[in-house]
């Protein structure tokens, strides 16, 4: 009898361990994959400020001179910005009021977290910049 008893003791140990790696490796996942999806956040954050000042510089000589900025040039020069960046996706759009928006994405694939079926995490990013009043 007494080797019954110890045979269950050992099984309720097992499933204990298995549970608790299980739940480090879903805690490591999260450390891992996160700090993979803020750096994407932060890429695609950085290429849409980038993207929306290049709007506004490519317009600069027009401003100086005292005319109206092109919006064609300034939407062309965020789009030219977004396409050099590999592996990001965005739009430029010009508002009534003269503000550039400038939405960007982008997609890492994850190290851990795919253990559960979650294989990509998004990042996003946006910048506004005011091309004329």
């Amino acid at each position: 009898m007494r080797e019954n008893g110890r045979g269950e003791r050992g099984q309720a140990l097992s499933v204990f361990v298995v549970v608790s790696v299980v739940a480090l490796l879903l805690i490591a996942g999260l450390v891992v994959d996160g700090g993979r999806k803020t750096a994407a956040d932060r890429r695609a954050e950085l290429t849409a400020a980038a993207a929306a000042r290049a709007a506004v510089d490519a317009t600069a000589p027009q401003r100086q001179a005292g005319h109206r900025p092109d919006a064609g040039v300034a939407l062309a020069a965020a789009q030219e910005v977004i396409a050099g960046e590999a592996g990001i996706q965005g739009s430029v759009d010009l508002a009534a009021d003269g503000t550039v928006r400038v939405t960007t994405s982008t997609s890492v694939e994850t190290v851990l977290l795919s253990l559960i079926g979650i294989d990509t995490l998004l990042g996003h990013g946006s910048a506004e910049a005011q091309l004329y009043d």
